[in-house]
């Protein structure tokens, strides 16, 4: 099968976590070793999120005095793909040894018309108490909301349109590679009669996950994240899991918006445009998830 793994920011880097650098390093390891597991039998791409990550290099910038302006968003963005992309690179290398793994920077084109650019909805960087985030939201003129029981900052996360780089993507995926690409969900970019230009903007790497699933003619996706399965109740004393439902089933529902209901409707789009299946659940378990006997598995009917 040709399988494409979408990891969450927040499994890379776990709420509480700190953003220490052997800290993400174990995370991907065992992320790694996990992917593996598919690779030695299926062709897999990768994909991976980074909100936590640009989050802090955001923050970072805001606070480095000698910045005249803070670095934007589109290239904070790159910086993170590169970096988390390094170290997948790296880990599913020693895990694979033999087989070439390449990592594609990509650029992600997205609508300049995209309502989302006026109603900021993508959780960033760390997690923060409420007095706190409403401090941190007039020092540096964020948008911030509530993220479960804690406070986040929220930036603009634009739908993914086409990706710039997809025809070399296609050409590594076909020759045997474990193509790493769309890290971040992209490099927000639009099109201008002058080219190309970056844009203050997360993409949202689920999205973007389902789209390449898509245009690669991938038969699974798998969203890999800091929870076993998706519950319904999260977060209550009556929380209970979802394991098998279709996508009209899971549309009715209703989830928390910036956090899992990406993945709910990044999975309901890519089956019902011809995907097997989709399944989300935790880092270490995408054979699991695969075989159906782990997470919340998605089908089309």
């Amino acid at each position: 099968m040709r399988i494409v793994v979408a990891l969450g920011g927040n499994a890379l880097l776990r709420r509480g976590e700190h953003p220490d650098a052997r800290i993400q390093e174990d995370n991907i390891r065992r992320a790694a070793a996990s992917i593996a597991e598919l690779a030695r039998h299926h062709d897999v791409v990768v994909t991976h999120g980074n909100g936590p990550q640009v989050g802090m290099l955001a923050l970072e910038s805001e606070r480095d005095g000698s910045l005249a302006v803070p670095y934007p968003l589109d290239v904070l963005g790159a910086e993170t793909a590169g970096m988390v992309g390094y170290w997948l690179q790296r880990e599913l290398t020693n895990e694979l040894p033999g087989r070439q793994v390449v990592t594609v920077l990509t650029q992600t084109v997205v609508d300049p018309q995209d309502p989302a650019f006026h109603a900021p909805a993508k959780f960033i960087g760390q997690t923060y108490d409420e007095a706190t985030a409403m401090h941190m939201a007039v020092e540096y003129g964020w948008t911030v909301k509530r993220d479960g029981q804690s406070w986040r900052r929220v930036v603009a996360s634009p739908s993914p349109v086409e990706f710039v780089e997809l025809a070399s993507i296609k050409t590594l995926v076909d020759s045997g590679a474990l193509v790493v690409c769309a890290g971040g969900g992209g490099v927000p970019v639009v099109r201008s009669e002058h080219g190309l230009a970056g844009v203050e903007a997360v993409v949202d790497k689920d999205s973007a996950a389902a789209l390449i699933g898509r245009h690669l003619g991938a038969d699974v996706l798998l969203l890999l994240t800091d929870v076993a399965a998706v519950d319904l109740d999260f977060g209550t004393p009556h929380a209970r899991p979802i394991g098998r439902i279709t996508a009209r089933e899971l549309r009715a529902m209703q989830f928390p918006a910036g956090s899992m209901a990406p993945k709910i409707a990044a999975a309901c789009d890519f089956v019902e445009s011809g995907g097997s299946f989709a399944a989300i659940g935790a880092l270490d378990r995408a054979a699991e998830l695969c075989s159906g006997s782990s997470g919340t598995v998605v089908v089309r009917s």
